[in-house]
């Protein structure tokens, strides 16, 4: 990991690379509380798929013809949209009056992958990230502390992002890469001290690092039970597992439910949520990516800071508990990126990866700007 120049204030710490650690001290426990997953039956079964169908809209408020050209179709009556739109705003529309709150403060970027750094794509192998959208969110980083939270292996969205400028939450935020506590005002920091690939100190933090071995059984189950599926993939994310639907017939999804419910419900310690047609199979611990950006904070010594302005911008379900956390907190900004009407906690929104390449240009702008001033 090379270190990184200091060119704003704002950059307070250096990121962490991806590279295999070695261990220099015992870890840390940290108190995690269990949740108690509901007992699985066939209406919860249907519920998991109608959520998965809501939170899993057709790509674009735009249909195209068969003679490729573009005709207005909205999902939902413009009314509705034009509603929801209202209650949260186009968040570079409005990026003036945002960020006008912002300048004081010590802002930090957290940013779901699939669906905002990249386009939702049928190969979640190929889900690859634009060399503009690279170069941005580099800049981004030379001015902010900046994360990725993801439900990729952690390993796994690096080989996509190659930045090593940025810290990476791994595994819905249960596999973390990050800064070296900053112990100075006594907040107490959580994790295992550890080296990354180019000797530098970071601490990687793992809640649910004794459920591997767990995980790993599962996931070969899963990939047993989806060959009988045309369609069906499974994707080993170390800390959850991902049973992706994007590929298979809606006729089938009904089957594929019940086979991986058929799996987890041997499995106590473990539960299922849905996302953009996607399941995502998870150790039963009270952890998420909001968990996750607020471990960040603190790890940086910001806990307990009334000037922190953390930005998040996601896509899916698993991003609304980083929205609640912001939204709890005096300041910051939640993005959510759709192109149609979805429930959500996020404050403001984008339609889709094109626009949140334009809103961190704006970033970046605005930051320059308001260093040469």
């Amino acid at each position: 990991m090379a270190s990184k120049s200091k060119t704003s204030k704002q950059n307070t710490t250096t990121n962490a690379s991806l590279s295999s650690p070695a261990t220099l001290t015992g870890a840390v426990h940290y108190s995690l509380k269990k949740i108690s997953p509901r007992k699985t039956d066939n209406k919860s079964i249907h519920e998991w798929l109608e959520s998965m169908k809501e939170s899993s809209p057709p790509r674009s408020r735009r249909c195209l013809r068969s003679d490729t050209s573009a005709t207005l179709e909205p999902e939902t009556p413009d009314t509705q949209y034009k509603a929801w739109k209202a209650r949260h705003p186009s968040a570079l529309d409005n990026f003036d009056r945002i960020f006008e709150v912002a300048d004081a403060k010590q802002i930090f970027v957290f940013l779901d992958y699939d669906g905002t750094l990249s386009p939702i794509v049928e190969d979640p192998e190929r889900a690859f990230m634009s060399d503009e959208m690279r170069n941005v969110v580099k800049e981004v980083a030379t001015f902010f502390v900046t994360a990725i939270i993801t439900g990729r292996r952690r390993e796994k969205v690096y080989e996509f992002v190659q930045l090593p400028e940025l810290y990476y939450a791994g595994s819905h935020g249960m596999d973390i890469m990050g800064p070296l506590p900053q112990t100075s005002n006594g907040v107490k920091t959580y994790g295992t001290k550890t080296l990354d690939g180019t000797g530098n100190e970071v601490v990687l933090f793992q809640p649910a690092n004794d459920i591997t071995c767990i995980m790993d059984e599962v996931y070969r189950l899963l990939e047993e039970k989806a060959r009988k599926i045309s369609g069906a993939r499974i994707e080993h994310n170390k800390f959850c597992v991902s049973v992706h639907f994007r590929c298979v017939k809606e006729e089938n999804w009904l089957h594929l439910a019940e086979e991986v419910n058929s799996v987890i419900k041997s499995y106590p310690n473990l539960y299922a949520t849905q996302g953009r047609k996607v399941l995502e199979i998870r150790p039963s611990i009270l952890w998420n990516k909001g968990r996750a950006l607020e471990f960040l904070i603190r790890t940086l010594g910001f806990a307990n800071r009334n000037g922190v302005f953390p930005i998040y911008i996601g896509d899916d379900q698993t991003d609304e508990d980083a929205f609640k956390v912001v939204a709890r907190r005096r300041h910051g900004l939640s993005i959510l990126v759709s192109d149609s009407v979805k429930e959500t906690h996020a404050s403001h929104s984008l339609q889709d990866p094109n626009e949140v390449l334009k809103f961190l240009q704006h970033l970046v702008k605005w930051r320059k700007m308001s260093v040469r001033s």
